[in-house]
């Protein structure tokens, strides 16, 4: 076992970071690293990909939480959307934590994988619709709860904050990019609320050995969410700062090997 849980506040970072940046709040990147680590710390094999989808959705409240206090001082949160969104984003989230923890760890991995080609797929092709945005827009009303709901299922099962499915969402009903990230931010708060507290009660007594509430790993939560809230402030200023198309190149490139890693 591994001495120490010092590796958790340095994913924290990486978290904050491409929380404030992108509106996506590391979870995949997270995913990928834990799956790793975890057995290392006494996780049991078998129950490593529910613990790490687990933990990481519970360092998401705080980091999402951070970015869109920090979006929010800018003007960059569409309160009225998020209001329409979250009663489907906490059923949603709830609903599709049962199901994870229904599933066997093989089939949450491949899960996991083919949304990390999907996203970069999204992320290196698809590009913002810059043309359609339009300043005043806030998108509301039962379609946006109808797709928080959708949104929330899929992002406990693969263990994220939902920005790679929202800031989409958001930029097609004519958001401006940039507002739709610090929308996003936001959402991802009630939708990892509902997954992490989803995956805590209906894990099996026992599920971890030490540390934790049900799968959610306490250490690498902890640990994690705290150095992503200081963190996430600087993802912020860089979205509001630079153009992000060779960026999300980047990050997908990365979510590609993510991808791959777990298929191995």
């Amino acid at each position: 076992m591994i001495e120490g849980w010092w590796i958790f506040p340095l994913l924290g970072v990486a978290a904050g970071v491409l929380a404030g940046l992108l509106g996506i709040g590391g979870g995949l990147v997270l995913i990928g690293a834990l799956v790793w680590l975890l057995p290392a710390y006494g996780v049991p094999q078998d129950a490593a990909m529910h613990a790490a989808l687990a933990s990481s959705l519970a360092s998401i409240v705080l980091t999402a939480a951070s970015s869109a206090r920090s979006h929010h001082r800018r003007g960059g949160v569409l309160w009225p959307t998020v209001a329409w969104m979250v009663p489907g984003l906490l059923l949603g989230g709830w609903l599709g934590s049962l199901v994870a923890v229904a599933l066997d760890g093989d089939v949450l991995r491949w899960c996991v994988a083919l949304y990390c080609f999907l996203v970069a797929a999204q992320m290196a092709f698809g590009g913002p619709r810059g043309d359609a945005a339009r300043p005043g827009i806030v998108p509301t009303g039962w379609p946006m709860s109808l797709a928080g709901g959708g949104i929330g299922a899929v992002s406990a099962v693969v263990g994220i904050g939902g920005g790679s499915m929202t800031v989409p969402l958001l930029v097609w009903r004519g958001v401006v990019p940039v507002r739709a990230v610090g929308t996003s931010s936001a959402c991802g708060i009630f939708i990892a609320i509902a997954s992490a507290a989803g995956y805590a009660v209906h894990a099996p007594a026992g599920a971890l050995p030490a540390h934790a509430v049900g799968y959610v790993y306490l250490p690498a939560a902890i640990g994690i969410a705290l150095a992503s809230v200081l963190a996430a402030p600087l993802g912020t200023r860089l979205a509001h700062a630079i153009s992000g198309t060779a960026l999300r190149r980047v990050f997908a490139g990365f979510m590609v090997l993510v991808g791959i890693s777990m298929l191995l």
